[in-house]
């Protein structure tokens, strides 16, 4: 085992730094390095938007968004086409979708996806909630916006059956979203053409 070269405070900052998404030990050594060097500039401002952020962050209850505000954002912008909803798996896949400004509609974030295997059934998502959303007379269109996965297409085919009954056309996402591709990691471009060529589930 390597030995410490800073105090408990500061590992304890790299430890933090090296759980989020897409930064290893090394690259939380850096940030963390950044960050003491900037500390005026950058660690303050950071440490009060996070608390900041922890007080006041709220989950959208119409549709499942993180805002600061319940219903959200998106929810009460009415200039967004209240026919269509776009069914996403997280917020992440929400806010890529937003980045390519594919899509004016509505949202619906399940929480997940159906996955056997890691004990995720209908009952862990917002399923329910989105058939209701659906029955409403204003939904013309749902898109279902899932990652081209094994288990995002099997809770495609699932919500699709629940919806057989419902007075709306299902579309999904065009192929041009690749095969085990993820909506976060995918650039705006394909994002685009991808909304616009969608087809009937």
């Amino acid at each position: 085992m390597p030995a410490a070269v800073a105090g408990p405070e500061i590992e304890r900052l790299i430890q933090l730094l090296a759980r989020l998404p897409g930064l290893g030990p090394r690259s939380a050594r850096r940030a963390a390095l950044h960050l003491i060097k900037k500390r005026e500039l950058l660690m303050a401002p950071l440490a009060s938007a996070l608390q900041t952020a922890m007080d006041k962050i709220v989950i959208c209850k119409t549709c499942g968004n993180i805002d600061t505000q319940d219903p959200c954002t998106v929810c009460i912008d009415t200039r967004r086409d209240e026919s269509i909803i776009v069914v996403v798996a997280d917020v992440a896949d929400l806010w890529a979708l937003e980045r390519a400004h594919a899509v004016n509609g509505r949202y619906h974030v399940l929480g997940g996806t159906l996955s056997p295997l890691d004990g995720v059934g209908p009952q862990d998502l917002s399923i329910d909630a989105l058939v209701s959303r659906a029955h409403g007379p204003e939904v013309k269109e749902l898109i279902l916006a899932l990652n081209a996965t094994v288990d995002g297409q099997t809770t495609a085919h699932y919500i699709t059956e629940l919806l057989h009954e419902a007075n709306v056309k299902v579309t999904r996402l065009a192929h041009g979203v690749p095969v085990g591709g993820e909506l976060d990691y995918l650039d705006e471009g394909t994002l685009s053409a991808a909304i616009k060529q969608r087809t009937l589930f």
